[in-house]
């Protein structure tokens, strides 16, 4: 039996690896990373599940897609933000 201690390198690197992979149960939360995948903005990853949950995934993808055409655009999870504000605040009225 090996100590904790040589276990311990081996354990780290398994939860490293397993951090990086993405688990998914729910059909928002698949449509929330790839809105993240599309913008280049992972750090925010659980604010687009979140409104992939609460808007519909269908309006999310559909401004995503737009934003991440956008070439000229830098900071596109900022941008997306503000162009979805602005249509989501337009539609429900």
């Amino acid at each position: 039996m090996r100590s904790i201690g040589e276990n311990r390198g081996e354990y780290l690197e398994e939860l490293k690896r397993r951090s990086e992979e993405a688990r998914v149960s729910k059909s928002y939360q698949l449509i929330g990373l790839e809105v993240a995948k599309l913008l280049g903005d992972w750090k925010h990853k659980a604010l687009y599940i979140k409104l992939a949950k609460q808007y519909g995934e269908g309006r999310l993808m559909e401004v995503a897609k737009r934003v991440a055409e956008r070439d000229e655009v830098k900071n596109k999870g900022a941008y997306f933000m503000k162009v979805f504000h602005v249509e989501n605040s337009n539609y429900s009225k």
